[in-house]
């Protein structure tokens, strides 16, 4: 069976949902988000909101300035530590200003990511507002730091745990969206497949670099049609480039979806996600 005919049968259509099919060439996005300002470290920048027994909140000392940052992780229960099988792993990316352990929280997805014996991760990226190195700073350090927290923590993780090398998927939420496709560009060998929801990479990003340095990654992306964030003609661009390439894409499109709420209130589309990267399997 081919990757489209499984991917078809794993994504049955609802009232709410409905594969969009984009022309080759539309209006060039402009995202209302501001540019990425200058932003120091604070206390702030280190506060978690999940109170979750499952979730393992961690800290590590980054060389680069001598700080502490944290990041929270999920292990499943099926994982044995003395044992020999290898973990899939996704690496979540949270949007501007959320706390690192943020999308711990989304409805549905630790329940899920138990179900299919994932191993979770989610970085702060230095700062809330770091962007993962995909949009320009006043203090450029930061984007660079933002990028290289990411970067370490994945380490650690594969280094505490038995991670499958072709089995790390990364996948975020609108600024974590954008700093996906940056991430994966700066790593295109690290990375099995990726998932996007509402992402906000930078109107100035080089869009067909940066699709050309992922062109043999899988991506599921999911976007709202009432998004005032990022508008849905922005994310159709980016899609009409994917298609273009003739990229392994799926591209969803909720009728009536916002910018925030279609994911993190919703376990029925942050299961598209988890369905996405099982179907995937690991590196093509």
């Amino acid at each position: 069976m081919s990757f489209y005919s499984r991917l078809i049968l794993a994504f049955f259509p609802t009232d709410l949902v409905r594969a969009v099919l984009v022309p080759a060439v539309l209006t060039t996005a402009v995202l209302t988000f501001a540019p990425a300002a200058f932003a120091e470290r604070t206390s702030a920048d280190d506060e978690s909101h999940i109170d979750d027994p499952r979730v393992q909140h961690r800290s590590y000392v980054f060389k680069p300035t001598g700080e502490t940052l944290p990041y929270a992780i999920f292990v499943p229960s099926s994982y044995d530590p003395n044992g020999t099988e290898s973990l899939p792993l996704l690496v979540s990316l949270h949007g501007l200003g959320r706390s690192y352990d943020w999308l711990m929280g989304y409805h549905g997805l630790l329940d899920q990511a138990e179900e299919s014996g994932y191993a979770v991760v989610t970085p702060l990226g230095y700062i809330r507002e770091g962007w993962y190195g995909s949009r320009p700073a006043e203090d450029p350090q930061d984007g660079i730091y933002s990028e290289q927290d990411v970067m370490n923590v994945l380490e650690l993780v594969r280094d505490e745990l038995r991670i499958d090398s072709d089995r790390i998927f990364l996948w975020g939420h609108s600024m974590g969206g954008g700093g996906t496709i940056h991430l994966a560009a700066k790593h295109p060998e690290v990375f099995a497949a990726l998932g996007v929801a509402a992402p906000a990479p930078a109107i100035s990003a080089p869009m067909d670099e940066l699709l050309d340095k992922i062109a043999h990654l899988p991506i599921f992306i999911l976007q709202g049609d009432q998004d005032e964030l990022v508008p849905v003609f922005a994310t159709r661009t980016w899609v009409a480039g994917m298609a273009a390439r003739g990229m392994q894409h799926l591209y969803v499109e909720i009728e009536g979806g916002d910018h925030s709420l279609l994911i993190s209130q919703d376990a029925n589309n942050m299961q598209k996600f988890i369905d996405f990267f099982n179907i995937v399997g690991h590196k093509q």
